[in-house]
Parts: structure tokens; C-alpha cells; sequence
């Protein structure tokens, strides 16, 4: 199998991996240990980071927001990958609603 050259596939990749082959010293594992309740609560806590290094000023601010992003996405391919969900699917459903509008879109789930 070839190693995909985008780092956000790369990434899903290494999460894949860790789920398969669980290495005993690894942050990945530990959180795949601690099951939806503990990955939720690290996507939480990202978030809220991310929120808050938004409001911050000036480029020492949007790199600390930056910073922030890249947890909040590695959490969200944690808990894609404990529920076995891959990346290809999170696009396919963005590729889905690209090109609508977003309230056109929410109608059309319903409530």
C-alpha cells in the first residue's frame, strides 16, 4: 500500500495504524482506551482552545490559533477512527453539501 502524500490522509493513516496495532506507549492508544467519553472530552477541550486563541490579537495569536486547529483536528480523527470512520467519507459528504447553501442544506435533513 502506498503512503498517501496528503498530511491529513497521512495523519488518518497513523490513527488507522495506532487502532490496529496499538502500541503500549502511545497517546493515541490511550485515547482509544478511554473510548468515546474520553476522545469527546479532548474534542471539548480543543474546541473551546480554539475559540479562545481566536479572540487573541496579532500573529503570535493566529499561531497559537494555528496550534490549537491542528489538536482539534487530530482528536477529530481520533474519535473518526475509533468509530471506524474514514477520512474519504468526511469528504464525500463535504463534496455532497459543497455548492448549497448551508440553510438549504439543514432543511433538507429536516429536524
Amino acid at each position: 500500500m502506498t503512503q498517501p502524500t496528503n498530511i491529513l490522509h497521512r495523519l488518518m493513516a497513523v490513527v488507522h495504524d495506532r487502532k490496529a496495532n496499538p502500541p503500549a506507549k502511545s497517546y493515541t492508544t490511550s485515547l482509544f482506551a478511554g473510548g468515546v467519553e474520553k476522545i469527546g472530552a479532548k474534542i471539548t477541550e480543543e474546541a473551546a482552545e480554539v475559540v479562545e486563541a481566536a479572540a487573541e490579537q496579532g500573529e503570535e495569536g493566529r499561531q497559537h490559533l494555528v496550534r490549537e486547529a491542528a489538536d482539534l483536528i487530530y482528536h477529530l480523527f481520533v474519535m473518526l477512527g475509533h468509530r471506524d470512520t474514514d477520512l474519504a467519507e468526511v469528504e464525500a459528504e463535504l463534496a455532497r453539501r459543497f455548492g448549497l447553501s448551508g440553510l438549504d442544506e439543514k432543511a433538507a435533513r429536516g429536524s
